[in-house]
């Protein structure tokens, strides 16, 4: 593709030889000739210029022969080139026969059903909709359109899926809740689940993650949340748009999350928490209390970041400190012994 032409794609401006022929796209340490790569730092420029890259993209222009296609987030071009150099293939639709689909089921045009797939009854299914092996479709269940749902899916009954979705392999959607009560023998006694989960458009959700049905209601992934691998979210909670929640998170019951809020990895809510919108908690913080808008927090209990970075950088001197008042303490008792027996 013309250097020209991708950057009429990416909307840039272009500074170099248009008609240059670029192959494809690569990192900064790995771009070869023919290659465009993306600067995200100018202190990566002598990186830049050793390299035998052809083109690159830059927010605003930089000093090098190289040619240039200036565009106001160049990370995001050059996610949106790989997209064009590197389409996801697209399976040939249809059923397979070793596909088993249930009674009262609505598919959409372009459907792609794969062997191993079970649908269940009164399920509808949108157009250009792929389910791979295995994948396992509950009574009762909407799948938007467009949606790719991998290997291995479990979706409970009831559960809906939005448009544009993907689910990852391993993923189970819908199952129980964790509820229980004890009965008068003190035995754990199961409350049945009866709500659903419902996910909302353009949202992905990582490998061997689990989103539980509501006890009663809705669990809710609104539109544009991505979610890692190996989260969980838990009965009844609400998870707000364009959120990230990284890997290993864990939400408890009834937790509440405004829009764009960040969990990095690790981080525990407690249940009944709510995070206001645009809240971001730093890696393995835990929180049971809940957190107004706009906030930074870190730590376990989580404070705000600021606090909880000297708690960090006093935590090694602890033992030192200790020691250093051991002594302290003993020389005031000597003081004291000495004056008391005068």
């Amino acid at each position: 593709m013309k250097l020209e032409k991708i950057a009429e794609l990416v909307g840039g401006t272009l500074k170099g030889d248009g008609s240059l022929e670029i192959s494809g796209l690569q990192g900064l340490e790995q771009a070869q000739k023919g290659h465009i790569t993306f600067l995200s730092k100018k202190l990566l420029l002598d990186t830049l210029n050793r390299s035998q890259v052809s083109a690159v993209l830059v927010k605003e222009a930089v000093d090098t022969s190289i040619s240039q296609v200036i565009v106001a987030s160049p990370e995001l071009a050059f996610a949106r080139l790989l997209r064009e150099f590197h389409p996801e293939p697209k399976p040939k639709p249809g059923i397979h026969d070793r596909a088993v689909v249930g009674e009262n089921v609505k598919l959409g045009e372009q459907v792609t059903l794969s062997a191993g797939v079970c649908v269940g009854n009164d399920v509808v299914i949108g157009d250009h909709v792929h389910l791979f092996p295995n994948v396992v479709v509950g009574e009762g269940c909407q799948i938007g359109s467009h949606t790719i749902i991998h290997p291995n899916v479990t979706l409970y009954r009831n559960t809906e899926l939005g448009n544009h979705v993907i689910l990852h392999s391993g993923v189970v959607v819908g199952a129980d809740g964790f509820g229980y009560t004890l009965d008068e023998k003190g035995a754990h006694f199961k409350i049945n689940q009866i709500g659903r989960v419902v996910i909302e458009d353009h949202v992905e959700i990582g490998a061997n993650s689990c989103i539980d049905r509501a006890a009663m209601g809705t669990t809710r992934i609104k539109q544009g949340t991505k979610i890692d691998n190996l989260v969980q979210v838990a009965h009844n909670c609400t998870v707000g748009e364009h959120s990230i929640l990284v890997a290993q998170v864990g939400l408890a019951g009834s937790c509440t999350l405004g829009h764009h809020v960040v969990l990095a990895g690790q981080v525990g809510v407690a249940d009944h928490v709510t995070l206001g919108d645009q809240v971001t908690l730093a890696a393995q913080s835990g929180t049971f209390r809940s957190i107004e808008s706009n906030n930074v927090y870190g730590g376990h209990p989580a404070v705000p970041l600021g606090e909880w970075k000297k708690y960090v950088t006093v935590l090694p001197k602890l033992p030192e400190m200790a020691r250093k008042m051991r002594d302290l303490e003993a020389r005031l008792k000597e003081i004291e012994d000495n004056r008391s027996s005068q």
